[in-house]
């Protein structure tokens, strides 16, 4: 879970500049998009590239468990999650394919 965090934001070109999310060692993690006023937080487990998020609080009701994968290199965190609900991505390369960029 080491891997993983500290906070990570999404650089221009991707499909939410600016938004970010800040994973916590106690398991939490708080997600901000500020230019649309978007909020989200709950609970997360990372390991071996999989990362399991539970989003139990969301600006726009969007709430549930999110399957996915991941992995960092250096300063690049690139993340797949599936849709709400969803079974997990079969790659990294999945449709919801997103880069972040390390801030802290």
């Amino acid at each position: 879970m080491s891997d993983i965090l500290g906070k990570w934001q999404q650089p221009k070109g991707q499909p939410f500049p600016g938004l970010w999310f800040e994973f916590r060692l106690d398991g939490t993690y708080e997600a901000v998009l500020e230019e649309m006023g978007v909020k989200s937080s709950g609970t997360y487990q990372a390991a071996e590239g999989l990362i399991d998020i539970n989003q139990t609080q969301h600006t726009l009701g969007l709430l549930g468990k999110f399957q996915g994968l991941y992995a960092t290199e250096g300063d690049t965190l690139t993340m797949t999650l599936s849709d709400p609900g969803g079974n997990r991505p079969e790659s990294l390369d999945s449709k919801n394919r997103r880069i972040y960029k390390k801030l802290a």
